[in-house]
């Protein structure tokens, strides 16, 4: 079987731009560069995982509904022991994503992110509702071990009804919890979790 080569960029290339630790909404500085064909390469899994020297580009998608009262509520789960990260085990999260893969690049689209992002989608969640989606921001969390050797670049997804269900069967305790409730969880988190619940709603 052969092994998985995902998209990376190089540490410094970030760097170069302007280096942050947690969240940055000014999305026009970073996402052309990161994502420019000159930039980006495809390599090994499992050599990128331990190399800070590149970040791996992850789609991260939240998805939000506001109901007719103006309350809003974020969908939520739980990582089983299934899913690929194994660092991030056990932990709460509210966002779905994952790497962008070689694969991706078989699309006749010429957007190799977007294909990878929405294969992402699909294979995590089920939709049964209409959305919107924008892109809001990146996450960068050189704080823990997963974090240096990850970017994030995060999309909110506003649903026009809560209608998201798990995908996955180790996408686990899933549902749409309203803000106040979810906050409670803010210290079960995975570090991008608790710095977007920060970022966007408080």
């Amino acid at each position: 079987m052969m092994e998985e080569h995902v998209l990376v960029v190089p540490a410094q290339v970030f760097h170069a731009l302007g280096y942050f630790q947690g969240f940055s909404t000014d999305i026009n500085r970073y996402r052309e560069v990161l994502l420019d064909t000159k930039n980006v390469q495809f390599r090994p899994r499992s050599k990128v995982e331990t190399d800070p020297e590149f970040k791996q580009l992850i789609p991260y998608m939240i998805f939000c509904h506001t109901d007719s009262s103006g309350n809003v509520s974020v969908f939520q789960y739980v990582r089983g022991k299934g899913m690929g990260e194994s660092r991030l085990h056990h932990k709460r999260s509210i966002g779905v994503g994952g790497h962008i893969a070689a694969e991706d690049q078989g699309s006749r689209s010429a957007d190799i992110y977007r294909e990878g992002m929405l294969r992402e989608l699909h294979e995590e969640v089920v939709l049964r509702t209409t959305f919107t989606e924008r892109c809001v921001g990146l996450i960068n969390d050189d704080s823990t071990e997963v974090g240096r050797v990850h970017l994030g670049i995060v999309h909110r997804l506003d649903v026009a009804e809560p209608n998201v269900s798990s995908n996955e069967s180790d996408l686990i305790e899933s549902g749409f919890m309203p803000l106040e409730d979810l906050r409670k969880y803010q210290e079960q988190m995975e570090s991008w979790s608790a710095i977007s619940l920060e970022a966007f709603f408080t």
